[in-house]
Formats: structure tokens, C-alpha cells, sequence
């Protein structure tokens, strides 16, 4: 696996997480044009990822698959966490699930970092995740309606467990990242493909829209974004990594505004800095720590 700096590791990180953050919008727009169930669009999403990346392999020099044990729970991780977050919106709704979803991963990552690979946060790294944490409650929850279900509650932690288990799981891995990103999107697609097909496998109405869509989507929140975070991995501390992928719900917030006509409030606004200003200070210390002897 080529060498990755922290600098370069830190924005494969950013680029990955702004880019997921175009894949709500690129759902919500299948869901209308395509009239496809969310667990559907999650297949669709890792097909279409997996033949992108295979189309790349042809092209460029991205690796082979190794760790064939490695990619198969990986895979399967990534198609349980998807699954559990559509379950857990279907319970608690959007902003409660992704709250407790992406909220709580920081916090399991954080704890088997430490406990798995030995990485020490710190008291000021401590106060950067909980800086986060504040700003995605304000940017998620401002003037939603919060429905709690203890039920919701524990598919969205199944959730975050799942996406922390893929980010130490490839943290402490040294494979080619984009090998591993296509290998779990394939063992991830086998996974959802019955669901889906059960919920209803092929899109409806405007054929050219859908298939535009699932390709947008499958090359830039999943091929490339993947590939990107677990590229970056190899050179950042997995807490660090998993706060940075909170900047996700503020791409989601700006396309919402730009895109979408959604408002803009003071409360918004602050989460968002709040967020940023947390993977700022992350960022800042992961390059210092970087620089020190030994």
C-alpha cells in the first residue's frame, strides 16, 4: 500500500465526508424518480460502487483484494449499518436516527481505539468530540419533531457499532483501499439483495433519470468516498477520522439550502460551525502529534 501523510490522509477524510454528504440528496432523488425503497437504493448504491471501482482497477493500478476474511466483514458490517439506520428512521425518524447514528460512532470508535489499537484522544481531543457532538444536535434537531422509540433507539446504535467496527476494522488494515472499498461493497450488495428484492429491485418511471442517478451515486459518496476514508485511515487516528465524517450532515445542510429551498435558521448555522471548528482543532492536533519525535 503506497504512503499516505497525515496531511494527505486528513483530505482524503474531509473529501470523503463532503461527498457522502451529497448521497442523501442523491437518494432522496431515486426514492421520488425511481420509486425505490431505501434498502434498494443502498444495493443499488454498492453495485453500482463495485463496478465503478472494478472499472478503475482496469484502468489504473488500484491493487488486488487481499484478507478475504477482512473484506467479507467489512462487507457485511457496511450492509448492516445501512440496514439499521433505514430501520432505525422508519422507528425514531430522520433527525433521531441521525443523531443517535452518527453521533454515537465517534464515541464507539473512540473506546475501541483505545481499548483495540492503543490511541490516546486526550483531554483536548476528548473536548473536540464532545464540541462535535453539540454541533450535530443543533444542526440535526433544529425545529424537527423528535420521536423516541427504544426500539429506534437500539437500531440506530446497532447502527453506529457497525460503522465503528469498518472504521477500526480498516484502520488497523494496510491493504489497498479501493480493493477493499470494492470487495465490501460486493459482499455488501449479496447481503441486501433479498431485501431488496422483496421491497422492489427495479426502478420506475424515467429509466435514463434513475440510472443517471445511481450512477452519480455509486461513483462520487461511495467508489470514490470510500476509497478515500479508507485510504485516509492508514495515515489518521480513527477518532479523528470518525469526527471528521460528522461534516457529512453539513453538506447535506448546504445542498438542502442551495438545492432544496430548506431555511436556513441561527441554530443551523451555529451547529455547523461548532462541527467545523471541532474538525479544525482535530485536524490541527493530528498534524501536530504528527510532527513530533518518536
Amino acid at each position: 500500500m503506497t504512503h499516505v501523510s497525515v496531511r494527505r490522509g486528513l483530505l482524503y477524510v474531509s473529501i470523503a465526508a463532503t461527498a457522502w454528504g451529497t448521497g442523501g440528496a442523491a437518494g432522496a432523488l431515486l426514492y421520488r424518480t425511481g420509486g425505490l425503497g431505501p434498502v434498494s437504493v443502498s444495493f443499488w448504491r454498492f453495485a453500482a460502487g463495485a463496478v465503478m471501482l472494478l472499472l478503475a482497477s482496469r484502468l489504473f493500478d488500484l491493487g488486488r483484494v487481499r484478507g478475504l476474511g477482512r473484506i467479507v466483514v467489512t462487507g457485511v458490517a457496511m450492509a448492516v449499518y445501512q440496514t439499521a439506520y433505514f430501520a432505525a428512521i422508519a422507528e425514531s425518524g430522520l433527525a433521531v436516527a441521525t443523531v443517535v447514528t452518527i453521533g454515537a460512532t465517534p464515541v464507539f470508535v473512540a473506546a475501541g481505539a483505545r481499548l483495540l489499537l492503543g490511541e490516546r484522544l486526550g483531554a483536548a481531543g476528548l473536548g473536540s468530540v464532545a464540541i462535535a457532538l453539540t454541533g450535530l444536535v443543533m444542526l440535526t434537531l433544529d425545529g424537527g419533531s423528535a420521536t423516541f422509540s427504544a426500539l429506534g433507539m437500539g437500531w440506530a446504535l446497532l447502527s453506529a457499532a457497525g460503522y465503528a467496527g469498518v472504521t477500526l476494522l480498516n484502520r488497523a488494515s494496510t491493504d489497498e483501499p479501493y480493493a477493499t472499498a470494492m470487495g465490501g461493497f460486493v459482499v455488501g450488495g449479496l447481503c441486501l439483495l433479498p431485501l431488496a428484492l422483496a421491497q422492489g429491485l427495479l426502478p420506475s418511471g424515467d429509466p435514463l433519470a434513475s440510472s443517471v442517478i445511481i450512477i452519480y451515486l455509486g461513483t462520487v459518496p461511495t467508489a470514490l468516498a470510500y476509497g478515500l476514508f479508507f485510504a485516509g485511515l492508514a495515515a489518521v487516528r480513527a477518532t479523528t477520522a470518525s469526527v471528521i465524517s460528522l461534516v457529512e450532515p453539513v453538506g447535506a445542510a448546504i445542498i438542502g439550502v442551495l438545492l432544496l429551498g430548506e431555511r436556513l435558521t441561527s441554530q443551523t448555522a451555529g451547529g455547523a460551525v461548532l462541527l467545523l471548528a471541532a474538525v479544525g482543532l482535530l485536524a490541527l492536533r493530528e498534524r501536530r502529534d504528527s510532527s513530533l519525535p518518536g
